[in-house]
């Protein structure tokens, strides 16, 4: 039967764990004293913080891990009740190795205010018996009480060199042929996200095991550069027709999204050759149609207009030469 390649190459050791040495080595000290605070794991998605608290149980409670741990997804399970029934039940009863039990939390920022406070109330009774492990993408939006009572760690985005040796050992392992063309742009797609990475590396392998740059490019969904600079200078040049045929042919023959386009133009704009004032025009004008796509706006209305709005001030930026 096949298998995830996120659960077969999840990291099992602290060693295993790429990019984040500082934290692993602090962690490392927490299960030498058999001891620990809260803790609290913030930063992007797939940057190692489900692995780490899962190495981290395992090396605490051995084969008997299941028993003491007991993982949740706030984003699922956001409200109020999730904090007086399973989590209470599971933090009240003590565990047989005479250690705490942990509680791990994943996604926490969408907890809603009610129920982190009543998380708050709830990591101040059962200090005794347990422990809680808050993952976070977003900080901020946990209340600072809870911070507070927390050791918070931060994870950062896997480094270029630690993601070409993930790339290359799964390369090896499952016999794929990849370019350096293609495991850079592999890494550029994935934004340093290791999940979204080996996931992108299992869906291009079943389609062939030699992975070239337009087999990524199909899979992750995403705008070819030349795609994207040919509309783009025909917007400039003020070709309003052309650039939207270019557009629309983004957005239905290669089904990519409107905020795909979005970050893809965002990308570019820093490197086209023109005033810094028309970039920051531009910047402006991308930002405004991503908010009204995210509220929920009809996609190909909102790309037409950004379209409009480059002609027009790549117009006014002629003007004012």
């Amino acid at each position: 039967m096949g298998e995830l390649w996120t659960e077969k190459y999840r990291p099992k050791e602290f060693s295993e764990l790429f990019g984040q040495e500082n934290v692993v080595s602090r962690i490392e000290a927490f299960v030498k004293d058999r001891n620990m605070p809260h803790l609290m794991f913030t930063g992007s998605a797939g940057t190692g913080k489900s692995s780490l608290s899962i190495i981290l149980v395992k090396k605490l409670y051995g084969d008997k891990w299941r028993e003491n741990y007991l993982e949740l997804n706030a984003s699922d399970e956001r409200g109020i009740d999730v904090v007086r029934e399973k989590i209470k039940s599971f933090a009240r009863t003590r565990s047989l190795d005479g250690l705490f039990k942990i509680i791990f939390l994943d996604e926490a920022d969408a907890l809603t205010k009610e129920a982190q406070q009543a998380l708050r109330r709830t990591m101040e009774m059962f200090t005794q018996t347990c422990r809680f492990i808050l993952s976070c993408n977003y900080s901020s939006k946990i209340l600072e009480p809870i911070q507070s009572r927390c050791a918070v760690f931060r994870f950062k985005k896997i480094d270029k060199v630690a993601i070409i040796k993930i790339m290359q050992n799964i390369a090896k392992n499952e016999g794929l042929t990849m370019s350096d063309d293609s495991m850079e742009l592999l890494y550029d797609v994935s934004g340093g996200d290791c999940r979204r990475l080996i996931n992108m590396m299992q869906a291009a392998a079943v389609t062939d095991k030699n992975i070239t740059t337009d087999l990524v490019y199909q899979i992750a969904k995403s705008s070819k550069p030349q795609d994207l600079k040919a509309m783009m200078d025909s917007a400039l040049d003020g070709n309003f027709i052309a650039s939207r045929n270019l557009l629309l042919d983004l957005m239905l023959e290669k089904s990519l999204s409107g905020t795909d386009i979005i970050k893809g133009i965002m990308e570019m704009i820093p490197n086209l050759k023109i005033d810094d004032k028309l970039k920051v025009r531009m910047i402006e004008k991308c930002g405004e149609a991503e908010f009204r796509l995210v509220e929920g706006s009809d996609e190909y209305v909102q790309m037409e207009a950004l379209i409009a709005s480059f002609i027009l001030a790549g117009m006014k930026s002629k003007q004012q030469v």
